[in-house]
């Protein structure tokens, strides 16, 4: 019965999906430029179809391993993602890229900074690293459709990849807002019975929570000696687990919604400041089902597979997080929710990877081979498309070599690095006329070269897989062969952000005070719309 009724589901959506498609490239014409934003509630868009789509499956299987800590991480969304993103940044953003005609972060930045190189060098860096996090996307719905249909991963993968494909050259990449919007709808719905059923088969908020609590003592003898003391006591301070979490998690994640380049062309392409306003207090609404309904069920998962199987998520998903939900789903949840998750997950990630296509796109058609390498004359039509084809090609390689358990990390990595190379040359440009274009150029670059030269010689998880330490020094990590108890040993857990971020605002700082500044013309005309 569940596996019919997934299937016959699956495919009215994508007939469904298929006419939409048709009618919205028949009947919406052509987008001016490579970034249109939709004229509609921009939060919740943004925030059902890229946040959430990763949110759901991978860190909610993620919170079911690391428990209740990660909580930290939808109140970090909410107020740095949403109010600080759209108050603080919001509207500068908008008046700023209207002054500069800009459409797309990397532009934006380049005009900020009237350096060729900022523009390319940001285009480039986006362009490279965007497939990773839509990877992430791809790999959660191929492992909700491995579980939800018995078919093999693989499988999973290629046939949503052939899906988005022939969505996008039916339909383009340009948006429908009533549908998007739609999808964000299909998704809260979907999450807030996900949390009421999860509490109605427990019993109820203090029930499930106290029956969390009492399982502790399942908690496997690896992750208790690495700091796990239990899915609702925390994670001990310092411990190796607190470091991933913390470091990772939520600090990387939650600092990098700051600077997203989708987010960020969205302000840009913003109908109006008042569309801003009102985001606010429905993204942050949103946000809280989207993120705090994944992480608040993913703890819970291991109660119910207690009882029933007998064992906990992790040992029930063979040691995949990204498959703790999708178990969790087909399992334990009745069999007509089956067929309203895969919608609205499938709903989700085919607009996420829409939005992701684009901006890569147009990161290396507009900003890098267009702007930074002087190749404009034949227009952006072109480079775009070859960029999104590029952008499509490495997102469903990555998704075919990266390992299990790997949405949040792929994730992490990503907002992660968008911060230490963007933060502080986007958010003091935004504010400070002191900024010159040696320290912004110094910052970014600064920024993502301290990033890779801490995961080259100092963070284990990704100094063990390059290998290089290991060339030039004999160990995987320069403090892997420090005594357990101390503090160099732990360094190999932090995270590259909370080192290159302050080392990217220090040199735009620094360097900005040493360096000649910007014509005060250029910069008039810059704030020229910005007042306070």
């Amino acid at each position: 019965m569940r596996l019919y009724s997934n299937i016959i589901v699956v495919v009215l959506y994508i007939i469904v999906m298929g006419y939409l498609a048709y009618r919205g490239r028949r009947g919406g014409g052509k987008a001016s430029g490579s970034m249109i934003a939709k004229r509609g509630v921009l939060s919740l868009a943004y925030g059902g179809n890229v946040i959430g789509a990763a949110a759901i499956i991978g860190f909610g299987g993620a919170a079911a391993l690391f428990g209740f800590s990660l909580l930290w991480l939808c109140l970090l969304s909410i107020l740095l993602g949403i109010f600080i993103a759209f108050v603080f940044f919001g509207a500068r953003t908008r008046r700023m890229g209207i002054a500069l005609h800009a459409q797309s972060f990397p532009e934006m930045l380049g005009e900020r900074y009237q350096s060729r190189f900022i523009q390319g060098f940001a285009g480039m860096v986006v362009f490279a690293f965007i497939p990773l996090f839509g990877a992430a996307i791809l790999i959660g719905v191929a492992r909700l459709i491995e579980v939800s249909f018995h078919v093999p991963y693989l499988t999973g993968l290629l046939a949503f990849s052939l899906f988005v494909v022939i969505f996008i050259v039916i339909g383009g990449l340009t948006e429908v807002w009533y549908v998007d919007t739609a999808h964000g709808l299909v998704v809260f719905a979907m999450l807030a019975i996900l949390c009421f059923w999860t509490y109605h088969l427990l019993g109820g908020i203090v029930p499930a929570h106290q029956a969390l609590t009492a399982i502790a003592p399942l908690v496997p003898e690896r992750l208790a000696e690495a700091g796990h003391e239990g899915w609702t006591a925390g994670l001990r301070w310092g411990s190796p687990l607190w470091w991933i979490a913390w470091s990772s998690l939520i600090y990387g994640v939650g600092i990098g919604t700051l600077v997203q380049p989708p987010l960020v062309a969205r302000f840009l392409t913003a109908s109006s400041e008042r569309e801003l306003d009102r985001a606010v207090l429905v993204g942050g609404v949103f946000m809280l089902v989207v993120m705090g309904v994944s992480l608040t069920v993913g703890p819970l998962t291991n109660i119910l597979f207690a009882q029933r199987l007998g064992e906990i998520s992790i040992a029930v998903a063979g040691g995949n997080t990204d498959k703790i939900i999708p178990l969790y789903v087909d399992r334990v949840m009745p069999w007509w929710f089956g067929p309203l998750f895969l919608v609205g997950v499938l709903s989700a990630s085919l607009a996420a990877l829409r939005l992701l296509f684009r901006v890569g796109g147009a990161s290396l058609g507009k900003d890098f081979y267009g702007k930074a390498m002087g190749f404009d004359r034949g227009g952006e039509g072109f480079p775009t498309t070859v960029g999104i084809t590029f952008t499509i090609v490495a997102t469903v390689l990555w998704g075919l070599v990266l390992p299990p358990g790997v949405i949040a990390r792929a994730t992490a990595f990503f907002f992660g690095l968008c911060a230490a190379a963007f933060l502080s040359l986007y958010c003091l440009g935004l504010y400070w006329k002191g900024v010159t274009r040696a320290g912004g150029i110094a910052s970014m670059v600064g920024g993502i070269g301290m990033s890779f030269l801490w995961m080259i010689f100092f963070h284990g998880q990704e100094s063990a897989i390059l290998g290089i330490c290991q060339v030039l020094f004999g160990t995987a990590s320069l403090v892997a062969d420090f005594p357990p108890t101390s503090w160099a040993w732990r360094l190999q857990y932090v995270d590259p952000v909370v080192v290159a971020l302050p080392v990217s605002f220090a040199l735009c700082v620094v360097v900005s005070r040493k360096t000649r500044k910007l014509p005060k013309k250029h910069l008039a005309r810059c704030f020229k719309d910005i007042k306070r």
